[in-house]
């Protein structure tokens, strides 16, 4: 049999797609997935567009894997993702060795575009845009555990002027909401207690049910009557699309988490027109005190980015008070980057670089600073929490994860995996909690 490695780098949508490529290619026992580079006949590199240079890390990668088709000249070298999509055929160009070249769009058609390499030596190449054909052609899903993502839809027709993703992954598609809830069911009946639907722009989801769009608030509510689903989160979603009746499933859907990702961004009006985002500081705001109202004790986690081309001291300043306001949870902090193809890299890029790095050790220590005061809030408490895995700190103890999403780590035996547990938070770590059990055996 043969045998597949796939090196994936990104967002938690890239791990998904990278699922679904290990599916297609193990279905009917064509390949089998291997760990080690060097015993694959096949390598996959599932790429990631959204910070500046991602296109160098894949070239550097294969001129590493190039060595190896060296070794072995039957070996075959995939780029997929969203640089395979920006870049297309320059890849082929900067990199002989690469045989097969596919966008997030058109990875069903791997085992196709393989088949047809090992026919000839040209290069394949497919990075169109086939809607979401895709999931017509993924095998049952598989589950790997108690928790599992669903893409809900592809795309995004936002168009922040920061953002490349609707030149790489297209135009906001959904998909129908019957084909997402077959799934959740197979992934339930195999043991997964946790769902996270998957999107560019999750909240704005209008997949169809009987001829007529619904909402990501009707998906969720179908989602909890189906058994063994007791939690159900989203990511990633966006402050504009972010409309009533979501906000009230938090008061009627307790599957639902209590915690959400809600990208700001900026907390400066003039930087958010700037990167196009839809709303002001005063409307986040807004929202957050809605979905509040509705469940008192929601986590927030956010993005941010600094020093975009424009931003000066007193825009920072509004982006810390937001923090301030709010206190979140978890936060993904990033400077600025321009992207191909996007309104922002033709900005002036004027924010000087050691101000951009000042900026962010600034944020980011305000960041961390409420996040610990969280984490130290949870000692003494008890939470529910999934058992995940194995610890990875310890493989000795299990993994769990609590409602606003924080590892807890806490010994116990194997057979708690998958289930519900009542762990009392006994300290908070940097990265973690560690926990005990409040009961006996299972």
């Amino acid at each position: 049999m043969k045998k597949v490695f796939i090196q994936t780098h990104g967002c938690q949508m890239n791990e998904y797609d990278s699922e679904k490529m290990l599916e297609l290619l193990c279905d009917e026992d064509s390949f089998e997935e291997t760990k080690v580079e060097s015993e694959a006949d096949l390598l996959i590199l599932n790429t990631c567009s959204i910070r500046e240079k991602a296109q160098e890390r894949v070239f550097h990668q294969v001129g590493r894997w190039k060595n190896l088709k060296e070794k072995n000249p039957n070996l075959k070298i995939a780029i997929g993702g969203c640089v395979a999509s920006q870049e297309g055929e320059n890849i082929s160009k900067r990199a002989p060795a690469v045989d097969i070249v596919f966008g997030p769009q058109t990875l069903h058609k791997l085992p196709e575009l393989y088949e047809g390499s090992l026919e000839d030596a040209s290069r394949k190449l497919d990075i169109s845009f086939p809607k979401i054909e895709k999931f017509d052609y993924f095998p049952d899903p598989h589950a790997k555990g108690p928790t599992a993502f669903v893409s809900v839809m592809e795309g995004c027709n936002k168009y922040c002027s920061f953002c490349v993703v609707p030149h790489t992954r297209g135009h906001e598609v959904s998909r129908p909401v019957d084909d997402i809830l077959k799934e959740v069911e197979l992934l339930g009946e195999q043991g997964v207690r946790e769902i996270n639907f998957l999107g560019q722009n999750v909240n704005n989801f209008k997949g169809e049910k009987n001829g007529e769009q619904t909402t990501l608030a009707y998906l969720i509510k179908e989602t909890a009557k189906i058994n063994n689903i007791e939690r159900i989160r989203f990511t990633t979603s966006h402050p504009f699309e972010f409309k009533d009746d979501l906000v009230e499933a938090y008061l009627d859907t307790p599957e639902l988490v209590s915690h959400v990702h809600l990208p700001v961004q900026s907390g400066s009006d003039r930087i958010l027109k700037l990167m196009r985002r839809r709303y002001t500081k005063e409307s986040y705001l807004r929202l957050v005190e809605k979905i509040r109202d509705n469940r008192p004790d929601i986590s927030f986690s956010s993005d941010f980015i600094v020093g975009f081309p424009g931003e000066t001291a007193e825009d920072f300043e509004e982006t810390l008070n937001v923090i301030d306001l709010v206190k979140f949870d978890e936060s993904f902090s990033f400077i600025y980057s321009p992207r191909p193809n996007t309104p922002a890299a033709k900005m002036e890029d004027d924010v000087l670089s050691e101000t951009k790095k000042e900026r962010l050790d600034t944020l980011q220590r305000k960041l961390n600073n409420y996040a610990n005061q969280i984490s130290r809030k949870m000692v003494g408490k008890v939470e529910n929490c999934l058992v995940i895995d194995f610890s990875k700190r310890n493989p000795g103890e299990l993994q769990a994860r609590t409602e606003n999403n924080r590892v807890v780590n806490f010994a116990a035996p194997k057979e708690y995996i998958g289930k519900f547990v009542e762990l009392e938070i006994l300290e908070a770590r940097p990265n973690s909690l560690r926990g005990k059990l409040t009961c006996g055996d299972i």
